[in-house]
C-alpha cells in the first residue's frame, strides 16, 4: 500500500479513476512550506499549464490536496498518468491530513509528483477544463472554501478558436485497430491517423504513450463534463455533443500541429 498527495486534477476520485486508479480511501491534507503553482507546460500547447508545486520552507506557504491511500498497483499507472521521468518526477513528501490542522500535528508521508526543470514555463495558465476538474475535486475533498475561491479567481490560458479540421488532400491509407497497432508511431484520433516519429523532443513521451492506438475514448474521458460514461459506440454512430466535438476539434488541430497526418481510422472493428 502507498498514499498518494493529489494536488491537481488528481485530487478528484473520478479523474483518478479515468487513469484506471482506484484510491482505497481518500482524506484531504495540506503539506506546508510549498506552494502551488501552474507552470508544467502541457505536451500540447492549447491546453497552457497544468498542476506544480514548488518548495519554499516558509512554514505559511501551504498546498492543500487530497491524500489517497492506494494499492501498490497503482504506482505504475499514476507514473504513466504523470509522465514520470519526462515531464514529472515522483518524490515524498510529508503532508498532515485535514485542511485546518496544526503544525505540528503527526505527519504522513506520501509520494506526490514535481515538474521536472525542462517542462517548467512561468508563463503557463491553466486551461478552463483543467482548473474545473481541480475545483471539482477540491469541493468533493471538503477543501477550504477560501484556498478553493483562491484558485476560482486564477488567470487562466487563453481560448483559441480553431477551425473545423480539414484532413490534407490526396489519398490516404484506412487503418483500424489491428493495422494501427502495428504502428508504434502512429496515433488516432477521432477518425484522423497522424505519425509522430518527427515529433519535437518534448513529446518524446508521448510516442510510447499514444502510439499505436486511438486517442478519442482517453480525450473524452477527460472533459470536465465527463462521467466516464463515453464509449466506442458514442464515436462509431457519431453520439456526441458539441462541448465534445469542440474539445476533439481542438485536439485534431493540435495533433495535426505537432505531428503528419498519415490516414483515416476505421471504428468497426473496435
Amino acid at each position: 500500500m502507498l498514499y498518494y498527495f493529489g494536488f491537481g486534477s488528481n485530487m478528484s476520485r473520478l479523474s483518478l479513476r479515468a487513469k484506471g486508479v482506484e484510491p482505497k480511501a481518500s482524506t484531504r491534507a495540506v503539506l506546508r512550506g510549498w506552494r502551488l503553482r501552474f507552470n508544467v507546460q502541457h505536451f500540447f500547447r492549447h491546453e497552457g499549464g497544468v498542476g506544480n508545486i514548488e518548495h519554499t520552507g516558509n512554514p505559511h506557504d501551504c498546498v492543500l490536496g487530497v491524500l489517497h491511500h492506494c494499492t501498490d498497483e497503482a504506482l505504475p499507472l499514476l507514473d504513466q498518468a504523470e509522465a514520470y521521468g519526462h515531464g514529472y518526477d515522483r518524490i515524498e513528501v510529508v503532508v498532515q491530513p485535514g485542511d485546518r490542522c496544526a503544525e505540528d500535528s503527526p505527519g504522513i508521508t506520501a509520494i506526490t509528483y514535481v515538474g521536472m526543470p525542462e517542462f517548467i514555463d512561468d508563463r503557463c495558465l491553466p486551461s478552463q477544463r483543467y482548473l474545473n476538474i481541480i475545483l471539482q475535486g477540491g469541493r468533493e475533498a471538503g477543501l477550504d472554501a477560501n484556498y478553493l475561491q483562491t484558485l476560482a479567481s486564477q488567470p487562466l490560458h487563453p481560448v483559441e478558436d480553431y477551425p473545423p479540421f480539414t484532413p490534407p488532400p490526396g489519398d490516404y491509407p484506412v487503418f483500424d485497430r489491428d493495422s494501427l497497432a502495428a504502428q508504434p508511431l502512429c496515433t488516432a484520433l477521432y477518425g484522423a491517423v497522424f505519425d509522430m516519429s518527427a515529433a519535437r523532443p518534448l513529446h518524446t513521451f508521448m510516442k510510447g504513450f499514444l502510439g499505436g492506438r486511438d486517442m478519442t475514448l482517453f480525450h473524452l474521458r477527460r472533459l470536465d463534463s465527463s462521467a466516464l460514461e463515453e464509449n466506442i459506440d458514442d464515436i462509431r454512430h457519431g453520439r456526441l455533443n458539441q462541448a465534445q466535438k469542440k474539445y476533439l476539434n481542438a485536439y485534431l488541430n493540435e495533433y495535426a500541429r505537432e505531428y503528419r497526418y498519415v490516414g483515416c481510422y476505421n471504428y468497426d472493428n473496435d
